[in-house]
């Protein structure tokens, strides 16, 4: 969803330059796709790396709301 806002506001946009580089939208992939891996050998650990993912997303990205917030003191 976030993609798909950023091309319609465009890549120059407060949304595009506050989103970045999206550190954990890569983590996230990169967790499940080995967790895949892991559940044909440790299920335990492909669990407990499901449940990492979302820990991280439980997280507050603050990026956002700090780019708004200084687009208005401008």
């Amino acid at each position: 969803m976030s993609h798909i806002l950023i091309l319609d506001h465009g890549k120059d946009s407060v949304l595009a330059t506050a989103y970045g580089r999206d550190f954990k939208g890569r983590v996230s992939i990169f967790i499940y796709a080995l967790a895949i891996g892991l559940a044909f050998f440790e299920p335990w650990s492909a669990i407990a790396s499901y449940i990492l993912v979302a820990v991280i997303w439980l997280v507050p990205d603050r990026r956002i709301e700090n780019a708004l917030k200084n687009v208005g003191n401008r």
